[in-house]
């Protein structure tokens, strides 16, 4: 006589192979965050220069630098949002620090936000910028060359 049927048995198991499917998916983005804390041969991380950049350029923000910030940042989806501006918020303060202005400028974000957005979103970045207006011409030298010309240029990069 049987203990347990036969569908018993594959519903533990298949509920088995998911809970192994999600783990290694949580834990493959808990070891690319791990990656981003390890220190660099300056002993600080990426994240440690982050906040070190966000921090030293706060008083450099206006109101229209912090509303250029959050247009930038709005195709990000919500869960993702924060981080992603603090990194782009990063960027854009070191170009402002090391640039000597009093102020962070248009031309900073701008800068800012093609240097801190991965090259395999540029396609993206650069659908964004067209459909907002933006004028990116002077920065096209940041884009990749090769995901241009696979999604066509665009009117800007002329």
């Amino acid at each position: 006589m049987k203990s347990s049927p036969d569908w018993f048995m594959y519903f533990i198991a298949f509920w088995g192979v998911v809970l192994v499917v999600f783990m290694s998916i949580g834990g493959f983005f808990m070891f690319r965050k791990f990656l981003k804390v390890l220190p660099k041969a300056d002993g600080k991380s990426k994240l440690d220069w982050q906040n070190h950049w966000v921090e030293l350029s706060r008083p450099l923000w206006t109101d229209e630098s912090k509303a250029m910030l959050d247009k930038l940042a709005s195709p990000v989806p919500n869960a993702f949002r924060d981080i992603a501006k603090h990194s782009i918020a990063a960027q854009i303060g070191q170009l402002a620090v090391e640039s000597g202005e009093g102020k962070v400028t248009e031309e900073h974000c701008i800068k800012g936000y093609i240097m801190a957005t991965p090259k395999r979103d540029h396609a993206f970045l650069i659908s964004f910028l067209d459909s907002n207006g933006i004028d990116y011409s002077p920065y096209a030298h940041l884009l990749d060359s090769e995901k241009n010309e696979t999604f066509g240029t665009s009117r800007r990069l002329t």
